[in-house]
């Protein structure tokens, strides 16, 4: 883990007052219009040149992150993991900032998913300088890998999530159902193999013979406890094969639900993939204007 040298507490609260300064003088010189036309909207422009960017900075930190838990690149290269490290967290802390001044309800967007996701993407930096000493290093070694939420960040930019949610909320009942009757039949299985097997080759008990058809099922196949008998091996076999017919049951419950949203046409009532880019929240009727939670226009 990398570790600021000689940074006391007080320079967090330092750091913080000058991107406000920072960004307050943006938004007297550059004009909260055009900002909000570049931040907080994905239509224009100068808002797509902004999510473009933003995409690609929150792409190449999470990378860093990556790169970073290697030793020997983490030796070698302290230096600029340090400097990216802080670099892209003054870039999230600014836009951060930023979002807050602009948005019509500033509580509401920061308690919101992706407000509370950007905030993740840059506390475990500023918490790192916050708590100190030897005996904590494994705490703020937890909260340096919490940088890795940043991936998240991407996801307000792609609406076509909002396609795949409504899809897995269509497909709830089908993909419960699913599970329900994929965990009956691995305890029917592992109860069976641990009658077949009696405890040859670690099947000692059901839970572990529970735990192989897990695994075989799935087609993951550690091989860490495996049938010896011809009976066994012949059930091990057919729970392969069930195993690969399965598969496919919840990718085509999903591909359905996808298709059907894509071709169902808009009616009433129903909501639209659009995303206000005040409150970034979703769920708007079609034909809608306006956010109906804060009012911006959409």
């Amino acid at each position: 883990m990398l570790q600021v040298p000689l940074l006391e507490p007080l320079l967090v609260p330092l750091l913080l007052g000058g991107l406000l300064a920072v960004a307050l003088a943006l938004v007297r010189v550059v004009g909260r219009p055009w900002l909000e036309r570049t931040i907080l909207e994905t239509d224009t422009p100068s808002g797509k040149a902004f999510d473009a960017v933003l995409m690609l900075a929150i792409a190449l930190s999470v990378l860093a992150v990556v790169l970073e838990s290697d030793p020997l690149l983490r030796q070698g290269w302290a230096g600029t993991f340090l400097g990216l490290e802080w670099g892209f967290t003054l870039l999230f802390s600014l836009e951060y900032l930023l979002r807050l001044l602009l948005v019509a309800e500033p509580r509401r967007y920061a308690t919101s998913f992706f407000g509370l996701v950007d905030l993740l993407a840059i506390l475990p930096t500023y918490l790192g300088l916050l708590i100190g000493g030897g005996q904590l290093f494994l705490v703020v070694r937890v909260l340096r890998l919490l940088r890795v939420f940043r991936v998240l960040k991407l996801g307000a930019y792609l609406q076509e999530a909002e396609l795949l949610w409504s899809a897995l909320i269509a497909a709830r009942r089908k993909i419960t159902v699913f599970l329900l009757a994929m965990v009956t039949l691995v305890i029917l299985i592992g109860a069976f193999m641990y009658v077949i097997e009696a405890g040859n080759d670690g099947f000692r008990s059901i839970p572990v013979a529970i735990y192989w058809a897990c695994v075989t099922i799935t087609t993951v196949g550690y091989g860490d406890v495996a049938p010896v008998t011809p009976l066994g091996r012949f059930m091990a076999s057919v729970v392969m094969l069930i195993g690969y017919s399965i598969i496919a049951v919840p990718t085509g419950i999903l591909s359905a639900e996808i298709g059907l949203s894509v071709l169902r046409p808009p009616q009433e009532g129903t909501a639209s993939p659009v995303v206000c880019g005040a409150c970034l929240k979703g769920g708007h009727d079609p034909d809608a204007r306006h956010c109906k939670f804060c009012g911006a226009e959409l």
